[in-house]
């Protein structure tokens, strides 16, 4: 039985885009960290922020 870890939105406060250094918007539907100001947006895993930019999907 796997139960889904949840993000702790206070992480929010201490995390920011690794490229550009600006905060991040949290996607609760697709579990990622977004920054609109590099297009990249962070994948979240078992309640994780993966903050590599290898990692991050493109976004438009």
């Amino acid at each position: 039985m796997s139960e889904e870890v949840q993000f702790d939105r206070r992480m929010l406060e201490a995390l920011v885009c690794p490229r550009t250094q600006t905060t991040l918007a949290y996607d609760p539907e697709r579990q990622e960290l977004v920054s609109k100001a590099a297009g990249l947006a962070y994948p979240i895993r078992n309640g994780i922020p993966v903050m590599l930019v290898d990692e991050a999907r493109t976004i438009d």
